[in-house]
């Protein structure tokens, strides 16, 4: 077997793209997408098609309703080539308004199954604000299930799991760039900082008994995702996909539910959380990062449907 055969052995491989011919080829469980990745897509040639259909459906539809319903026409296509999961993302402009998030979140399910799709289907994503995952907890209570975003700190990790939160999405590489830039250390291996937080928070999460599932995201290389086999799930990009596919080495199990850890729990409020976020200033500035480029991925979005109409 090669290696992505292997790692599905350990781990749920999702597909972080919003490119149906690359979700197709590598048979993912599940599939992610953010509004870079729909930016991306869009405009491709074979996708651009997809976008003016959803223009001229909706004519009198406001940009903002028009990229929801286009962000539905992905998640839609997406599905037909997945047997699981599609994460579909709530505006990052958003982050920060808890009440806004859930009628969002609302809006978006209610069109997927305007669509047909069952909400089981569909993982609402949400920035790891505070804000983000008050209003996830209220999503979930009602059946809406979510996906917790732009992750890079144990405290976030934490609150979401004691919101109940269907699954998220710890960041490995972004981490591993600002640690790289910081101290200009290539980490590999087992020492990468991005890897060692995802398997902190699996660690956690086990050893405490959260069902919240952990989804290690945002790689750089294999090597990082190989060291997190094991991890529940691990979405990642089609072109390391492909490098996996194309390697024979083998791939051992490194992260398991039995494996036992010295963590001390931590009660989660709101001031623990803020305070924690703001001493780790990798994550305070990452969220901050991904949340201001989110948002102006959003905005060149809207620049081009704008032109369209």
């Amino acid at each position: 077997m090669n290696q992505l055969e292997q790692l599905k052995q350990y781990t749920t491989v999702v597909a972080d793209t919003g490119d149906f011919q690359s979700i197709k080829a590598y048979a993912p469980q599940d599939a992610t997408t953010n509004p870079s990745l729909i930016l991306k897509a869009v405009q491709k040639p074979e996708y651009r098609p997809l976008l003016e259909k959803t223009i001229a459906d909706f004519p009198k539809a406001s940009t903002g309703e028009i990229i929801d319903r286009l962000l539905i026409a992905f998640g839609t296509e997406i599905l037909k080539y997945v047997p699981g999961r599609v994460s579909t993302e709530i505006d990052a402009a958003l982050s920060f308004d808890t009440e806004a998030t859930v009628a969002k979140g609302r809006e978006l399910i209610a069109l997927y199954e305007e669509a047909g799709i069952d909400r089981k289907r569909v993982l609402i994503k949400i920035a790891s604000t505070w804000e983000g995952i008050r209003a996830a907890e209220i999503l979930e209570r009602e059946g809406i299930r979510c996906n917790l975003t732009l992750l890079f700190s144990l405290c976030q990790a934490i609150a979401c799991a004691q919101a109940n939160v269907q699954l998220i999405s710890p960041f490995v590489g972004r981490i591993y760039d600002w640690y790289k830039k910081s101290t200009g250390i290539d980490y590999q291996g087992a020492d990468d900082p991005g890897v060692q937080s995802v398997k902190r928070i699996y660690q956690y999460y086990r050893k405490f008994g959260y069902k919240t599932e952990v989804m290690g995201a945002s790689f750089r290389n294999t090597s990082q995702i190989l060291e997190l086999a094991g991890c529940d799930l691990l979405t990642i990009s089609p072109d390391l996909l492909q490098k996996l596919a194309d390697a024979s080495g083998t791939v051992e199990r490194k992260l398991s539910p039995d494996a036992g850890a010295a963590i001390e729990k931590i009660a989660m409020d709101e001031k623990t959380f803020r305070f924690m976020l703001n001493e780790d200033a990798m994550a305070t500035e990452k969220l901050a990062e991904g949340i201001r480029a989110f948002c102006a991925d959003s905005g060149k979005l809207k620049q081009m449907i704008e032109s369209m109409r």
